[in-house]
């Protein structure tokens, strides 16, 4: 589960304030940044966070949904960090806006990103 700490004396953040927050690899190097989270509506709990990367100025930047517990909250990156490459995102199963109805679809994800579903 990712660890959402962005204050120390406190766990809760904003989903505003996780927008545009970067995404960082193992290595430090940013792959990108989250552009808006998808929340189970019975549980309330983040499910995935759907992370932009590529392109120029906001141009022709591709978005892949991220399980939420492949990221964990960096205070000295002031970012999540992730053992996620960027060609694990580029391979994860074909992304479209039907995939959040298919437990099918959600199965391989999670597979293929070694997470399991909430």
């Amino acid at each position: 589960m990712a660890n959402t700490t962005v204050h120390p004396d406190h766990r809760m953040i904003s989903s505003e304030d996780v927008q545009g927050t970067k995404v960082y690899g193992l290595d430090g190097k940013q792959i990108g940044e989250i552009d808006h989270l998808m929340i189970d509506k019975a549980s309330g709990q983040v499910t995935y966070a759907v992370m932009s990367f590529g392109g120029f100025l906001g141009l022709g930047h591709s978005h892949y949904p991220l399980p939420w517990r492949a990221l964990n909250y960096d205070v000295s990156l002031g970012g999540y960090r992730t053992s996620v490459t960027e060609q694990q995102l580029q391979d994860a199963p074909a992304f479209s806006d039907d995939s959040w109805v298919d437990r099918e679809w959600e199965r391989r994800v999670q597979q293929h990103y070694g997470t399991t579903m909430i």
